[in-house]
């Protein structure tokens, strides 16, 4: 396939580096108008840029950029797939990516990002789920620039754990668009936005990102829990969350999938 790509950052990156293995094409670069560089052939600054035949666009650049950009792109009758799920935590838009997927006969895929088990959580939900809590472990530091930044002293954490937030998937994604992705993965899976419990913690003990889903329902009850690594290029960026996309990839390409 033709893929076009938003942004350029290290999950862009590392999924652009795995596209010549899967014998797909980059095709295009869709950056801030202001961030395109004069002769960076494939960089472009608008969704009309986009050259004719690109078969899929991939967004790596955050909530910002899907709601602006997706509704244009699903319109113009081209699938995407995201890892910025914490941005359907907005109601407005939502609607907006689902009317305009729906006007060009598009589909937005949805990269499960950091986390495993949801598969397990939307079967649960195909009979009574009754709970589901997510839990966000990071290093303090790892909440720099964050809500967090308002609640607590960051630098000041270095004897134990502390909760810097309890509350639902939909506020947890809007208030941190850059640190809860997961959430709002695990709410789409499950309960939903607002019946599915969300606990965000600074932890100075932890050497890697911990994800922790926690359900119960008519099927039983299950803990996951998963220790994530960063990506090289960059400490903020979950390695898993970029294989997520490319997982997704196969998925919707392979004529037989799970």
């Amino acid at each position: 396939m033709k893929i076009g790509m938003i942004g350029n950052g290290a999950i862009a990156q590392y999924v652009s580096s795995g596209l010549a293995a899967r014998e797909h094409h980059l095709g295009a670069v869709l950056m801030r108008p202001d961030r395109v560089r004069q002769g960076a052939g494939l960089e472009i600054g608008s969704v009309n840029d986009l050259p004719s035949g690109i078969d899929l666009v991939i967004d790596c650049a955050g909530h910002e950029a899907l709601a602006c950009l997706g509704p244009q792109i699903l319109a113009r009758g081209v699938n995407m797939i995201t890892v910025s799920l914490g941005a359907l935590a907005d109601p407005k838009v939502s609607e907006a990516l689902s009317l305009s997927a729906k006007e060009g006969n598009a589909k937005l895929h949805l990269a499960s990002g950091a986390i495993g088990a949801l598969d397990c959580l939307a079967a649960a939900r195909a009979g009574k789920l009754s709970t589901v809590t997510y839990v966000g472990r990071k290093l303090p530091g790892g909440w720099k620039g964050s809500a967090a930044e308002e609640k607590l002293d960051l630098a000041g954490i270095v004897d134990g754990a502390v909760i810097h937030f309890e509350g639902t998937a939909r506020a947890a994604a809007l208030s941190y668009p850059k640190n809860a992705n997961v959430a709002a993965a695990v709410a789409l899976a499950g309960l939903g936005f607002d019946d599915t419990r969300v606990q965000l913690i600074a932890d100075p003990s932890i050497t890697q990102n911990v994800h922790e889903i926690r359900a119960e329902g008519d099927f039983g009850n299950f803990h996951f829990q998963i220790n994530g690594n960063a990506l090289p290029d960059n400490p903020r960026s979950s390695a898993l969350a970029a294989m997520s996309i490319l997982a997704k990839l196969d998925q919707i390409t392979q004529r037989i999938t799970l």
